[in-house]
Formats: C-alpha cells, structure tokens, sequence
C-alpha cells in the first residue's frame, strides 16, 4: 500500500479516542475494499512506523492475518487495526486518510508529532 508522509501542524490534532491513529471513511472504504478483494476478510491493517527514508522514518502498512504478540489491537468501523507500542508513540493522533489526485492514489498520513518531512513525501522525522 502506497504511504505518503505529512508533517501537521500540532494544533490540529486528530481526536482523542484512545488510539493511536484514526482512519477517515475513505481509508476504511479502501481498506476493506482491498481486503475483500484479497480475500482477507478478518484480518488486521498493521501500521508501524520503520526506519527508513532520507528524514528517518517511514510508514509500513500491511494486511496481516494476526497481530503480533504485545500489539496494540483496536476496531474502527469494522476494520482490525495492529501497531507496536513504539510505532504507538509515533502514531499518536495521527489520521490516515485514502486520497486520489493527478498523481495517483494512496494513504496519506497527518501526523501531528511528525517534525519534518522529505521532499518526496515518502518519510518525516519526529
């Protein structure tokens, strides 16, 4: 899954409901459309922040069949979601939205702890 990084302002972030990240309906429209389409009906969007990149950091997601041991696992509407505590950290506040432009489609992340991001979009750094 295509990730793109955003750096955001810390004054406008996503809601508190006790999870690290929150994704948009368009996120959870697309997720489970390529779930269903996969044929990986029941399993989890695993969203773990990994070094990587020219900034530091990078987003990695993947449908997982289970989360790993010691995973923080929640639901949003309809959709299992995985992270590690340390991604947690990363992620806190942090909404995931599916976008479609003239330069193709992906997830776009708006991570209010993200410092700065690559010129390409791709990482950031906190």
């Amino acid at each position: 899954m295509d990730a793109t990084a955003v750096a955001a302002p810390a004054e406008t972030p996503a809601p508190d409901t006790g999870a690290p990240l929150r994704l948009t309906a368009q996120a959870v429209a697309q997720v489970k459309l390529v779930c269903q389409q996969q044929g990986f009906v029941g399993h989890h969007l695993s969203v773990r922040v990994v070094p990587s990149g020219c900034s530091g950091f990078s987003y990695d997601l993947n449908v997982i069949k289970d989360a790993r041991p010691g995973d923080l696992v929640w639901e949003q509407d309809g959709v299992k979601v995985a992270t590690d505590a340390q991604s947690a950290r990363s992620l806190r506040g942090t909404e995931v939205d599916y976008v479609t432009n003239l330069q193709g489609a992906g997830f776009k992340f708006t991570n209010p702890n993200a410092k700065s991001s690559c010129g390409c979009g791709s990482s950031f750094n906190t």
